[in-house]
C-alpha cells in the first residue's frame, strides 16, 4: 500500500472550490456533433441538474437490488483502477468507496495519508501525477483543504477526481446516499421539508445536502446556534439566492410538519472559543429528542451522517428507534458509491450483470 503525506499548506490547492468548479471539466466538453461527454469528475452537486441527480440515484437503486443478491459481484469495472486517497482520518467513507470499487470489480489501491513521497516534499499535484502515470482511472480524494478535489480535476488531463470530502466545502456522495434514503422512505423529494440541526458552519454535509435537496425541489431548514449558521448557504454556488432555504434558530420550531430530520455532529475539534454553548446547554437546545420527534410528520425520518456523539445530536432512544435511517444511510452509501463510479468509467454504457 502506497502511502502520502497529509500536507500542512495547501499552496497547490484552489483557494474557490466554486470559482475553480466554473472553469473545471466538470460536465465534459461538446464533442463534434454536439453530444456531451459523459462527466470525469464528482466535486459537489452545485452544478447536477434534478435529472443528473435522478438518474444517479436510479443507478443506484440497481446497485442495491446488485448487493441484496447472493453473488454481489459484477464484472462492470474490470481493468479500471481505483485509487482512494485520504488525507484526513476515515472509516465510513474510505471502506465504503473501496467496498463499491470491489463489487464491480475494478482494482482499488488504497493510500495512506502519511509516509513516503510527499514526506520528501513532493506536493500534492506531483503525487497525482505520478498516479496518473501509472494508469489510473480515478482518485478518490478527501482533504482538510477546501478545493484540493478542484484543483486536481483541472490539472489532471486522464484521471476522473472523485470528491470524498474536502475540508468543510462539500462531500457530495454523502449527499445522494442521504438522498437516496429519502427518496426510499417518502417518495419524491418535491415540496417536502428537510430540517438540517447542529453545527451547519463546519459541515461539508450540510452543504452538499442543500445543494441536493434543492434540486430535486425539496425545502430545507438549517436550526442551530447562531453561530454555527453560515448565512453563505442560503445562496447557490452562482451567488443566486436560493428561495427554499430557511433558517430557524428555534428546533421546536423548524422540526414542526417535518419530512426529515438530519442531525449533524457537533465537530469540537473545530470550534472556536465563543462559538458553541456549552455541550449541556446545546443539548437542551438542539437535541433531537423524542418530545420534538413528535412535533415532526408522523413517520418523520430521522438520519445522520455520522459519525455521532450519541445522546448528544440525538437522544440515544430515538438513535436506535424506528425512525432512525443511520445504519440504511451507511447501506445506500455503497450503491450510490458503486452508481458513481459506474458512471463515471463506464457512462453507464456497459451492463451489471452478475
Amino acid at each position: 500500500m502506497g502511502s502520502v503525506r497529509n500536507p500542512t499548506s495547501p499552496p497547490d490547492v484552489a483557494p474557490s472550490p466554486r470559482t475553480e468548479a466554473r472553469a473545471s471539466p466538470l460536465k465534459g466538453e461538446e464533442g463534434s456533433d454536439g453530444a456531451a461527454h459523459r462527466r470525469r469528475h464528482m466535486l459537489d452537486l452545485d452544478d447536477f441538474s434534478r435529472e443528473e441527480i435522478t438518474a444517479l440515484l436510479d443507478s443506484a437503486d440497481a446497485m442495491r437490488e446488485l448487493l441484496s443478491r447472493s453473488i454481489k459481484k459484477a464484472p462492470s469495472l474490470r481493468g479500471k483502477v481505483v485509487l482512494t486517497l485520504f488525507l484526513e482520518p476515515s472509516t465510513r467513507t474510505r471502506v465504503s468507496f473501496e467496498q463499491a470499487g470491489k463489487m464491480l470489480s475494478a482494482d482499488v489501491i488504497n493510500i495512506s495519508g502519511s509516509g513516503s513521497s510527499a514526506e520528501k516534499g513532493e506536493s500534492l499535484l506531483n503525487t497525482a501525477l505520478t498516479l496518473q502515470a501509472m494508469h489510473a482511472d480515478v482518485i478518490v480524494i478527501r482533504s482538510p483543504h477546501s478545493g484540493a478535489p478542484y484543483f486536481l480535476a483541472r490539472n489532471l488531463q486522464r484521471m476522473g477526481v472523485v470528491n470524498a470530502g474536502d475540508g468543510r466545502h462539500a462531500h457530495p456522495t454523502q449527499a445522494l446516499l442521504d438522498l437516496m434514503t429519502m427518496r426510499h422512505h417518502i417518495g419524491g423529494l418535491e415540496g417536502k421539508r428537510v430540517v438540517i440541526v447542529g453545527d451547519v458552519l463546519h459541515s461539508r454535509v450540510a452543504r452538499s445536502d442543500v445543494f441536493g435537496l434543492q434540486a430535486l425541489g425539496a425545502s430545507v431548514v438549517l436550526c442551530g446556534p447562531p453561530t454555527l449558521i453560515p448565512l453563505d448557504l442560503l445562496r447557490g454556488g452562482e451567488g443566486e439566492s436560493l428561495p427554499d432555504v430557511s433558517v430557524e434558530h428555534d428546533l421546536d420550531r423548524a422540526i414542526d410538519d417535518a419530512d426529515a430530520v438530519i442531525a449533524l455532529r457537533i465537530q469540537q475539534e473545530r470550534q472556536g472559543a465563543g462559538m458553541l454553548p456549552s455541550m449541556r446547554e446545546y443539548t437542551r437546545r438542539w437535541q433531537v429528542t423524542e418530545a420534538r420527534y413528535r412535533r415532526a410528520k408522523p413517520g418523520a425520518l430521522l438520519m445522520h451522517p455520522g459519525p455521532m456523539n450519541e445522546g448528544v445530536e440525538i437522544a440515544s432512544s430515538l438513535a436506535h428507534g424506528p425512525g432512525s435511517q443511520i445504519e440504511e444511510q451507511v447501506t445506500n452509501g455503497v450503491a450510490v458509491r458503486m452508481a458513481l463510479l459506474y458512471q463515471l468509467l463506464t457512462g453507464g454504457q456497459e451492463e451489471v450483470s452478475e
